[in-house]
C-alpha cells in the first residue's frame, strides 16, 4: 500500500472509552526552537513535537548556524555563529516559511529558501515586504523560492502589514524583533487579523524569555530590543490535534480523555471545549486532563470560526453528522493553507453525500444521509483528520494519502486504528 492508495477509516461500531496523550503542539515547538536559537545561551524545549513541519525548523535553524539536537524526548538548542550560507527547506511548513527569514537577516550568508511545490502557492509577501522595509536584501518576488542576504544585523523599526490572510505575518517579525537594533513595532492595517490566540501565544512566549512587548494598542505591537533569555521551556499538548479524538467520543457516544489539558492555553484548540459543549456533549475537567462524552444525536451550530480557523475541517465534519444545521463563517483565510480548505471540505462532504453551500468566507451544512466513499485530502492533515471522523460514523470511507496526518502527527493511522 502507497501513502496515496485510500484508507479504510475504522468504523466506530461501539462507544469509544479512551484515554489519550497526544503529541506537542506545533505551534509551541516551533516557536520555542526559532527563540532558543537567536537566545543568549543554550535552552531545552521538553517534550517537543516530532514532526515533519518541526524537524524541518530544527533543520533550518541548525543550518543558519544553531545545534539543535533532536536525538531525546526533550530537544536542547545551542546558539551559535549565523555566518555561513545556507538553503532552507520549508516542506509545507508555513512557520518555516515566514518565521525564519526575519532571522536570516542576523546571519551574514546567503540564505536560500523553498519548498514543496504547493507550498510556492502559500502567501508570504506581506512578511517580505516588511522585511524589505526594514532594509534587509530579499530577492525580488513575493513567493517561493526567494533568498536573503544577511548583513548580519538589523536596524529594525516601524512596518506596516496587512495580515487579515494569516496571523503568522504578524509573528514572525514578533519573534525576532527584540535581535533587531531598534526592536520593530508592527502594525496591522486591513480586514481583520484572523487566529489571534497565535499572536498571543507569540506575545506571551516573549514576555516568558524577558522581552518587553507592548500590545496596548488594537492592530499594534511593539517588541523592544534586547537579549532573549534562554529557557528550559515544556511544550503543552497539541490541542487542535486532539480535535478528532475528542470528535470521536461525539460521534460514538463514548467518552476520550485528552491527557494534560492545560486550564489556562493560548492555543486555539480550547475552543474545541465551547464548540462541543454546544454541539450536545458534556465536556469537564478530570484528574487526567480533559473529558468529552457523546450525548446521542449532535446539534448543529451558527460559529465564527475567525480565530480558530485550523479547526473548520474537525467541527465541519461534525456538522454533516449533525441532526440540525450548522453555519460556519469567519474563516475565508483557510483558503490559503495547504489547501482551499472550504473549497476541498465542500467537495468532499458532498462527495459522501452531504448538503453543502460553500460561502465566501464559511460553509453552510444541512442534515444528509452520507455513504462511504473516497475522501481526498489534498496533502492537507487538517483535511485527513475531517475524512476519519466521518469514517467513524459511516461504513465504507476511504481516506486518500491519510499519512499527511505526519506534519503534526507521526503515526497517527495506527494511533487512531488502536482506539478502534
Amino acid at each position: 500500500m502507497t501513502p496515496l492508495d485510500p484508507w479504510p477509516a475504522p468504523r466506530a461500531v461501539v462507544p469509544v472509552d479512551a484515554t489519550v496523550s497526544l503529541p506537542g503542539s506545533k505551534s509551541l515547538t516551533n516557536r520555542a526552537l526559532l527563540l532558543a536559537a537567536i537566545a543568549d545561551g543554550p535552552s531545552v524545549v521538553r517534550r517537543a513535537l516530532r514532526s515533519r513541519d518541526t524537524l524541518l525548523m530544527a533543520d533550518a535553524l541548525t543550518a543558519l548556524g544553531s545545534t539543535v539536537d533532536t536525538s531525546g524526548e526533550d530537544w536542547t538548542v545551542t546558539p551559535g555563529p549565523f555566518d555561513a550560507d545556507a538553503e532552507i527547506d520549508c516542506g509545507l511548513a508555513g512557520t518555516v516559511m515566514r518565521f525564519v527569514p526575519p532571522v536570516a537577516g542576523l546571519s551574514t550568508g546567503k540564505i536560500d529558501f523553498d519548498g514543496d511545490p504547493h507550498m510556492r502557492n502559500r502567501p508570504v509577501g506581506e512578511v517580505l515586504h516588511a522585511l524589505r522595509t526594514l532594509r534587509m536584501d530579499i530577492s525580488a518576488g513575493d513567493r517561493l523560492p526567494f533568498t536573503v542576504s544577511g548583513a548580519g544585523h538589523v536596524r529594525g523599526g516601524t512596518v506596516v502589514v496587512d495580515a487579515s490572510a494569516s496571523s503568522q505575518f504578524i509573528s514572525a517579525l514578533l519573534l525576532a524583533g527584540a535581535r533587531y537594533d531598534d526592536g520593530v513595532d508592527v502594525r496591522h492595517e486591513g480586514p481583520p487579523v484572523p487566529s489571534l490566540p497565535h499572536i498571543e501565544m507569540t506575545v506571551e512566549m516573549l514576555r516568558e524569555q524577558g522581552i518587553t512587548v507592548d500590545d496596548s494598542q488594537k492592530d499594534r505591537w511593539k517588541v523592544l530590543p534586547g537579549p532573549i533569555h534562554a529557557v528550559d521551556r515544556a511544550i503543552e499538548p497539541d490541542l487542535s490535534n486532539a480535535a478528532p479524538f475528542l470528535a470521536l467520543a461525539a460521534v460514538s457516544g463514548g467518552t476520550v480523555t485528552v491527557r494534560d489539558w492545560p486550564e489556562r492555553t493560548t492555543q486555539a484548540g480550547d475552543a474545541l471545549r465551547e464548540i462541543l459543549t454546544r454541539m450536545g456533549c458534556t465536556v469537564e475537567f478530570v484528574d487526567d486532563g480533559l473529558a468529552v462524552t457523546g450525548n446521542g444525536p449532535l446539534q448543529g451550530v451558527e460559529l465564527d470560526l475567525h480565530d480558530v480557523g485550523e479547526l473548520t475541517p474537525a467541527i465541519a465534519a461534525l456538522c454533516a453528522l449533525a441532526e440540525t444545521p450548522s453555519r460556519l463563517t469567519g474563516v475565508a483565510h483557510i483558503r490559503a493553507h495547504e489547501t482551499d480548505r472550504l473549497a476541498a471540505l465542500a467537495t468532499e462532504l458532498t462527495s459522501l453525500g452531504a448538503d453543502v453551500t460553500e460561502l465566501p468566507d464559511g460553509l453552510e451544512i444541512r442534515p444528509a444521509t452520507l455513504s462511504g466513499g473516497v475522501f481526498h485530502t489534498y496533502a492537507d492533515h487538517r483535511m485527513a483528520h475531517a475524512g476519519v471522523i466521518i469514517g467513524a460514523a459511516i461504513d465504507g470511507v476511504l481516506v486518500e494519502n491519510v499519512e499527511t496526518t505526519s506534519k503534526t502527527f507521526p503515526h497517527f493511522a495506527d494511533f487512531w486504528s488502536g482506539l478502534l
